[in-house]
């Protein structure tokens, strides 16, 4: 199935995981992305291992795209928005401005995450430690005793395929019906396959997942992928 937006069902919610990673709930008009990690390039840069300092400024990009093309009147960020505690102080003064002008635009929350525990808040938006909204539960990381409806970021996954005796490999979406975890929005975030206990030991057996393309995203059963 090819096309810029898979339809998914979450305990029992209709949701579409877009193109650029970020969900969308049509109804409640509510988007969520996860993993932002903000200035990563620049944290490593602090320890001598050299990024191109433009990560924070194309996630940016990212979200002031996701904000054109739909009607947001939520938008959830669930945790390790900022790759670590002093990232907010790193942020050069015009992305500031523009993270400013992008948080008053919506009901921005921050999820507190591993790497940002606590999210600075003269950027604007709230700040929760997870969020429910109808039956989804947002937060971080899973839980592994949660019950249906979890939605959350924390893993970066990705999964991988073979195409024509190619393997693929990209981001996805992973979801067994009862809870999802969604792809890493940032701009330098690695992944760890879905097929790596840490996930898939979270999910009942017949779960899918839906890579992200460069012009559309793709569905596969877990029977299709590859380590």
């Amino acid at each position: 199935m090819k096309h810029q937006a898979e339809r998914l069902s979450v305990n029992g919610v209709p949701l579409i995981a877009d193109l650029s990673g970020a969900l969308w709930w049509p109804e409640r008009r509510l988007a969520v992305v996860a993993d932002l990690h903000f200035e990563k390039g620049s944290a490593f840069a602090a320890r001598g291992q050299f990024l191109p300092p433009y990560d924070t400024a194309a996630t940016l990009d990212k979200l002031e795209t996701l904000l054109a093309q739909h009607d947001v009147k939520r938008l959830i960020c669930l945790g390790d928005s900022f790759h670590d505690q002093e990232a907010a102080d790193r942020l050069p003064e015009q992305i500031a401005v523009r993270l400013q002008a992008l948080t008053a635009r919506c009901d921005w929350i921050w999820i507190a995450g591993n790497h940002d525990p606590a999210p600075p808040q003269h950027l604007g938006g709230s700040i929760a430690a997870e969020w429910t909204e109808g039956a989804l539960v947002f937060r971080h990381e899973a839980e592994p005793e949660a019950g249906a409806g979890e939605a959350s970021g924390h893993f970066h996954p990705k999964a991988a395929v073979r195409v024509r005796n190619k393997r693929i490999s990209a981001p996805c979406f992973v979801t067994d019906g009862r809870r999802l975890i969604l792809p890493a929005f940032g701009a330098y975030t690695g992944g760890l396959n879905v097929l790596d206990p840490a996930i898939a030991g979270l999910l009942q057996k017949r779960f899918q997942v839906t890579l992200l393309g460069r012009r559309q995203v793709f569905a596969f059963p877990r029977d299709a992928l590859c380590e």
